[in-house]
């Protein structure tokens, strides 16, 4: 059974903030070498580096962040959007339990700042016209904005404005009361998050609205930042670290990305006792719905905040909830999970027993 032994990241920092002008190599570089320091692992042992990366322009993003950190190996990089970071992980696991690897380095890493611009190609011969989001369905009547599905599934499920502000007040005031120094890998002498706050109700109250009852203190920040985790075999792991119970992946409706999760955690999940749970927070009312839809006792959710207290680094962002599990869960079992564009759910299970 593969086993997380070591997991690092960096703050995870608004757009156009302290790391805008940092490569995705200088974000992710620092992390895997923390992790194989953390570990006592030689970077000759690495087999595999596997990274999601979903604003970049492609050129393996993988493979530049793992010559930057000083290891040989071919790099693989993977586009599942937000889900990406977990699915990185996902990967790992399947080679270490295959046997086709024993050590891999996995997680997710995204500049919101160095992003490129986009330009779609006229098939008339037109001049290119600019885009910033791609398409994530065949179907432009069925892909929508992300907060407008977040506002159309407010309006479902009966989440109110108040509840949702309610859950973004809660993330931050947990996120201030942690402390989250061993999980970060100081970079430019960033050594925290940059992000949470004390959300006031004066201050929820004046948010600018996003869409309908979604507003600025409702939705996650756009961010740069990175994560990691060693991925090893139970014999080099020899009883440290967590656990991979189970993960999985579901495609779900294009017209409701933030329900996705939902089935995804119960394929891993039946009801087992959760210390922690790890649920990304893009949109206060996308958690609601995955924690309220799969049944997860709110009081063990994001228990240092969630996402709305630190930014979306998009592809790193499920990598980021893995490695809060890591260094959180000090007994039992952690799930994670994360929604995509495109109706994309994954989850993680993990646990600090030795066998299950």
């Amino acid at each position: 059974m593969a086993r997380l032994i070591a997991a690092r990241r960096t703050a995870v920092v608004p757009r156009g903030g302290a790391f805008a002008r940092l490569s995705i190599e200088e974000l992710a570089a620092p992390v895997l070498i923390a992790c194989l320091a953390d570990a006592g692992i030689d970077g000759a042992q690495v087999d595999e580096v596997i990274l999601s990366n979903a604003l970049g322009a492609g050129g393996n993003p993988a493979r530049r962040v793992a010559l930057a950190a000083g290891l040989g190996v071919a790099g693989l990089s993977l586009d599942r959007q937000c889900a990406g970071g977990l699915d990185a992980i996902l990967l790992a696991r399947a080679l270490v339990d295959s046997g086709a690897a024993e050590v891999v380095l996995a997680g997710g890493v995204e500049s919101y700042s160095r992003r490129p611009l986009r330009l779609a190609t006229d098939p008339k011969g037109g001049p290119p016209v600019a885009y910033d989001q791609a398409p994530f369905t065949p179907w432009p009547d069925r892909d929508p904005d992300m907060a407008s599905a977040a506002e159309a599934l407010a309006q479902r499920l009966g989440i109110t404005r108040e509840r949702q502000e309610l859950w973004a007040a809660q993330s931050h005031a947990k996120a201030l009361k942690s402390d989250h120094s061993a999980e970060i890998v100081p970079l430019l002498g960033v050594t925290c998050d940059a992000f949470p706050r004390q959300l006031s109700p004066a201050l929820l109250a004046r948010a600018p609205v996003v869409c309908g009852s979604v507003t600025a203190a409702t939705a996650a920040v756009a961010a740069d930042a990175a994560a990691a985790v060693l991925v090893v075999s139970d014999r080099l792991a020899r009883g440290r670290g967590l656990a991979i119970l189970g993960g999985a992946t579901v495609g779900g409706d294009p017209m409701e990305p933030g329900l996705a999760p939902i089935a995804a955690v119960q394929r891993i999940w039946h009801g087992q006792p959760l210390q922690m749970a790890e649920i990304m927070e893009a949109y206060a009312v996308q958690a609601i719905a995955v924690v309220d839809g799969a049944g997860i006792d709110p009081a063990v959710v994001n228990p240092g905040g969630g996402g709305l207290a630190r930014g979306h680094p998009v592809g790193a962002s499920g990598a980021v909830l893995a490695v809060r599990l890591f260094h959180g869960l000090m007994a039992g079992r952690g799930l994670a999970a994360i929604a995509a564009a495109g109706g994309i759910g994954t989850a993680l299970l993990l646990s600090t027993a030795r066998e299950e």
